[in-house]
């Protein structure tokens, strides 16, 4: 379904697509107010034929993923949520934290929720396992080890201490812990440590059992919750008005290894049988793990067609069970427990939140003079090195929250030199420039204000600095005309305000909430200022060494960086080294050689 501006709001499938549609445009008296706003935002609707059941869940997932629509439900920041990473396409494979998923062979662990929990985990994988934690991709026999080496925490790769075999054997007994199957990699680990003693390998038969003695403290701290020894996933869910928490338990070999939080928005207020069908979709389509058995409270509505995929996704048995009675019964209500305590927890500290970000909006208001509350605060920094790549950030504050999405990044292209007071003349301007020109295309039905990115203005406008950098704004903002909006600079050395026709700076409090919002804004704007900066100058240092090597193209400096990582590693390379670059041949690989050694030195 797509609105007037052919933006999709909503994705969903039937087997009768006749029934399905006339659902919405009848009994609107019976439907949500969510259901109800949803249609009347429908202008068009596509619709594509599927040759089964499966083949439309799979396409729903897909699109869902791809497009977000507004109407659907969606994990909270699920593109976001981090993955313990294994790469197992490499010789010697690393294990890292990550937030995006790619098709290269590796193996990937999560969703979590929790990133704390995520580096946790990474910190006692790397205390058990001698794990590699750089980033080389060619490895020198011979080479110089690294200080992880030296103290026993990494193999040593780079020098040649280890082969791949016995590097891979570690790695697999890795993806047991991370499987949580610690019962199997206990056997593993202690088989391997007696094989070491036998051939009187006494070094390697010590290392091994102390490894073998911290995965078994490990294993220690896992409550057993059941007797069967099974493998599975118990899913519970606790509903509010337009979000729910889903809490994910991992039982594996019978033993309680984690378990995750989601928060699920719930935009059309479907009830919890159909809120939890539709995140079960979502959850296993991005999660690498699904155990032969799913327990739930209750009946879902596809529960055979999901059970089929789930099969078809697993290459296994796969069984969705709804437990009436004895132990099995018990986990689901002890995760149902669970699901409410979180949205009981969740609920809490919003409205904590709310009430300390609505104070410092009053507190803002008030002892700056604002007509209204402050719901919109922009803030504008410069940042430069003695001019070069002068760059501008805006950052976003609403009702007191940071919104990155609404951050935006400027190149200062009209000012030559270190001249601050006319780079925010010439980026406010042109911020409130594009805002205006979107408000005319929405008055007109040519932009939706979904699209736009600058129509809506500020209540409060903060500049980086202090009276000379105000007055310099504000000349551009009464140019244009919007000279009602009140603006602030705020100077960094003494943390004061100067206002427009004030001589004296405002001095609010070191404990005011208002102040600790104001700098957390100014904070948040010279960071997002700062990265771009040093983006650009990357940028132009990587193109200045590198567009003066003959023969070395736009296409063979996108694969000598994306081979060693950065010009330094390439400065820092072999001749054989750099000829094993894909798609250098032997001739560009010597001029890279020689232009970074001349004369061979």
């Amino acid at each position: 379904m797509k609105d007037q501006w052919q933006r999709i709001i909503y994705v969903g499938k039937a087997r009768s697509l006749k029934q399905r549609v006339r659902s919405y445009f009848q009994a609107a008296r019976h439907q949500s107010a969510k259901t109800r706003a949803l249609v009347a935002n429908i202008a068009d609707l596509d619709y594509i034929l599927t040759d089964s059941e499966i083949e439309a869940l799979i396409l729903e997932c897909n699109l869902i993923k791809e497009y977000r629509p507004k109407y659907n439900i969606s994990l909270r920041d699920d593109k976001s949520y981090p993955y313990l990473k294994v790469t197992l396409h490499e010789d010697f494979p690393r294990v890292f934290i990550t937030r995006s998923r790619v098709r290269d062979g590796s193996r990937y662990f999560g969703p979590y929720t929790n990133v704390g929990a995520v580096r946790e985990t990474l910190e006692v994988l790397q205390s058990v396992f001698p794990l590699r934690s750089c980033h080389k991709k060619a490895f020198t026999p011979g080479g110089r080890p690294c200080l992880n080496a030296h103290i026993k925490r990494c193999l040593a790769p780079c020098s040649g201490q280890v082969d791949p075999q016995t590097y891979r054997e570690m790695i697999q007994q890795v993806l047991l812990f991370l499987e949580g199957r610690q019962d199997d990699l206990v056997r593993s680990v202690r088989a391997e440590m007696e094989q070491a003693a036998e051939n009187l390998e006494f070094e390697r038969a010590a290392q091994l059992r102390d490894r073998l003695r911290a995965i078994e403290q490990v294993a220690a701290r896992q409550k057993i919750v059941s007797d069967d020894r099974e493998d599975a996933d118990i899913l519970a869910i606790a509903l509010a008005q337009l979000e729910a928490v889903v809490q994910v338990f991992f039982i594996r070999a019978g033993k309680l290894v984690g378990r995750e939080n989601f928060v699920v928005k719930n935009p059309q207020e479907l009830p919890a049988d159909e809120l939890l069908n539709e995140f079960l979709k979502q959850y296993y389509t991005a999660a690498e793990v699904i155990p032969p058995m799913v327990l739930l409270p209750f009946e879902l509505s596809e529960h055979q067609l999901i059970s089929q995929w789930l099969r078809e996704k697993r290459g296994g048995r796969v069984e969705l069970k709804v437990p009436m009675r004895g132990e099995k019964r018990q986990l689901v209500e002890m995760a149902m427990r669970n699901a409410k305590e979180a949205l009981e927890q969740r609920r809490q500290e919003k409205d904590v939140q709310r009430r300390g970000l609505e104070g410092a909006l009053v507190a803002l208001r008030d002892e700056l003079g604002l007509p209204d509350l402050p719901r919109r605060i922009e803030c504008f920094d410069i940042s430069n090195l003695q001019g070069s790549e002068s760059v501008a950030s805006m950052a976003v504050a609403v009702n007191g929250e940071l919104k990155n999405k609404e951050y935006r990044r400027f190149q200062v292209k009209t000012v030559t030199g270190p001249n601050d007071f006319a780079s925010l003349q010439e980026v406010v301007g042109r911020r409130f420039q594009r805002g205006l020109a979107e408000r005319e295309l929405i008055a007109r039905g040519e932009l939706s204000p979904h699209q736009a990115k600058f129509a809506r203005f500020p209540d409060l406008l903060i500049i980086d600095g202090g009276k000379g950098q105000l007055t310099a704004v504000r000349e551009v903002m009464t140019r244009l005309g919007v000279d009602d909006i009140p603006t602030f600079g705020l100077a960094k050395e003494f943390e004061h305000l100067f206002g427009e026709g004030r001589p004296d700076p405002i001095i609010l409090p070191r404990s005011s909430p208002a102040l600790h919002l104001l700098q957390h804004l100014r904070d948040e704007a010279h960071r997002f200022a700062l990265s771009y900066h040093q983006q650009r100058r990357s940028q132009r240092t990587i193109r200045s060494a590198l567009d003066d090597i003959p023969g070395i193209g736009p296409a063979r400096r996108r694969a000598l960086l994306k081979h060693f990582g950065s010009v330094q590693k390439i400065k820092e390379a072999s001749l054989e080294q750099l000829g094993q670059v894909k798609g250098l041949s032997a001739g560009a690989a010597r001029e890279v050689y020689e232009f970074f050694h001349p004369g061979g030195e």
